[in-house]
């Protein structure tokens, strides 16, 4: 990747981490007006800058979060002593005679912060498997791919529009924005080859369709009593999972009203 598009994966970043902060911080400072106000200039930049990387970077199908996690535990470095075997030229495994099977020596033994369960060859094969999948360039898209790819973009302004003009408490851009998504992944399942980390993106897109049952109008007339009351039943007579439900039921009220957890 080109250094101005890992800037732009940066700030896409930032602004994916920072939103449900924004959100309800600037509700709180200077109301409604102002909540609604952020949640538009934020959307309107998280669109340009995945727009930008769609149709100038050639990004593909762009994965949520932006940048992967860095996993430490992969990452970790070797101990100075595996180091200094590896330069003197000492095995690091022993095979047995008779059985065959390949254990660590003694003399390369990591320190126990750093130690895995695995030899070495298992553990260099894994990382260099996992480096491939990461290193997979982006699978290219076609016309049909990218008007996909675009729908799924601007679907959360044309969402914002469609609140504007109908209102909160209509049907319209509920079902407005369920269109966008369905046909969006509609158009986007005829790609084939898709390499790991795309296919892992449409899975989780597909259930987040789930999130339809979750957000208002339906939530409100359809969706909240049903599931307050399965929450309430498990608490009732499932036993341990009361810990879990009560304070689910406590806060899925508010949850459900920060429209960055909801449509975000």
């Amino acid at each position: 990747q080109s250094l101005p598009q890992q800037k732009l994966l940066t700030w896409l970043s930032v602004l994916e981490c920072v939103e449900v902060f924004a959100e309800m911080g600037t509700a709180r400072v200077w109301g409604e007006m102002g909540r609604w106000t952020i949640i538009v200039l934020i959307q309107l930049a998280k669109a340009i800058l995945r727009l930008l990387l769609l149709l100038w970077y050639k990004a593909g199908i762009q994965m949520s979060p932006p940048i992967v996690p860095l996993n430490r535990e992969q990452q970790q470095p070797l101990h100075p002593q595996d180091t200094e075997d590896n330069s003197s030229g000492k095995d690091q495994t022993y095979v047995g005679r008779r059985s065959s099977r390949v254990v660590r020596s003694l003399q390369s033994t990591p320190s126990l912060q750093s130690r895995h369960w695995g030899s070495p060859q298992q553990r260099e094969e894994s990382q260099s498997k996992r480096a491939e999948e990461m290193n997979q360039p982006p699978t290219p898209l076609g016309l049909q791919e990218t008007i996909a790819e675009s729908l799924y973009i601007t679907r959360p302004l044309l969402h914002l529009l469609s609140l504007g003009v109908w209102g909160q408490r209509s049907w319209k851009p509920w079902l407005l924005s369920a269109v966008l998504d369905i046909s969006s992944l509609s158009l986007l399942s005829d790609l084939k080859d898709l390499n790991r980390r795309e296919r892992a993106e449409l899975r989780r897109r597909t259930i987040l369709l789930l999130y339809y049952l979750l957000r208002s109008p339906f939530y409100d007339r359809y969706s909240e009593g049903r599931i307050l009351l399965l929450l309430r039943l498990l608490a009732d007579y499932v036993p341990g999972v009361g810990f879990v439900t009560r304070p689910l039921m406590d806060y899925l009220p508010a949850w459900q009203k920060i429209y960055f957890y909801n449509w975000g």
